[in-house]
């Protein structure tokens, strides 16, 4: 039930993240409030603690990447969207805090979870 748990506030976490970073854009239609800026973080870091702390010890790097990656893809649609605004290919109809702090987080959790768990006897490259 744990895992199901984080898995689900995972996805709202990354959800979160989602709206903040199409909202400037238009993409979606409203505004990003201050409660997705607080539940980005909180629900990607609380669901994957949730899933985790049942996973056994083989399914948890899995996890722990997946989550990860995600993230570093939400972190790298951040980037995309800054750069498209910054040549005016595709300029943002409102500001780009929301994306940029989308980027900031995505990348510290995401490439913290793609780096963690590596196997055993092997050094990063």
């Amino acid at each position: 039930m744990l895992i199901v748990a984080g898995l689900i506030l995972l996805a709202l976490g990354v959800l979160s993240g989602a709206y903040l970073l199409l909202v400037p854009f238009g993409v979606v239609a409203g505004e990003a409030g201050l409660a997705l800026w607080v539940l980005f973080p909180v629900f990607s870091i609380l669901g994957y603690l949730l899933a985790a702390a049942p996973a056994r010890d083989s399914s948890l790097p899995l996890l722990t990447r997946g989550a990860g990656v995600v993230l570093l893809l939400l972190a790298l649609l951040a980037a995309v969207g800054i750069v498209l605004d910054s040549t005016a290919i595709l300029p943002a109809r409102g500001d780009l805090a929301s994306v940029w702090y989308v980027l900031v987080i995505g990348l510290v959790l995401g490439a913290t979870g793609v780096a963690t768990h590596r196997p055993r006897g092997k050094a990063a490259a």
